[in-house]
């Protein structure tokens, strides 16, 4: 019995160490239009966090969008300004938590400017046309240096 018992510790612990400080897959997949801006469909979104990637020549530069409760889009990179781009974010109900220091924002609060608080989801400029959330392709990668 002790043996079993040692046995599903030890997958347990592989199981939780392994999941540790993984970044999220992207969810979303959406393709750079001809016209500089990747463009997402606002119903694609929900007050789950989605998560997003580009290549920028073997950089992966990524980011994500999530609703707020007033129904707007919050974008922002899955990069602390002070933390970097190495672990990113994810959702905790209704915030989100740094997963390198795990200081936690709520989702309401994000996709603005840092103001100086330290750690912050890095402010990615963003614009609604239409049924559309539409961001530069400049504007993803001018966030390159925190994946590089």
């Amino acid at each position: 019995m002790k043996k079993i018992i040692l046995i599903g510790i030890l997958i347990l612990t592989a199981i939780v160490i392994s999941g540790c400080g993984n970044k999220a897959m992207p969810t979303g997949n959406v393709v750079a239009g001809s016209e500089g801006y990747v463009t997402i469909p606002l119903s694609d979104l929900s007050n789950t966090v989605k998560f997003y990637s580009l290549d920028d020549n073997g950089v992966n530069i990524n980011y994500f969008l999530v609703l707020g409760s007033d129904g707007k889009p919050r974008v922002a990179f899955d990069a602390c300004d002070i933390c970097g781009g190495y672990k990113g974010y994810q959702q905790s109900g209704n915030d989100i938590t740094c997963r390198n220091c795990g200081k936690v924002f709520s989702i309401d609060g994000l996709g603005t400017k840092n103001k100086g608080y330290g750690c912050w989801p890095s402010y990615l400029y963003h614009k609604i046309e239409g049924d559309n959330v539409l961001i530069g392709i400049s504007d993803i990668k001018a966030g390159r240096h925190r994946f590089a």
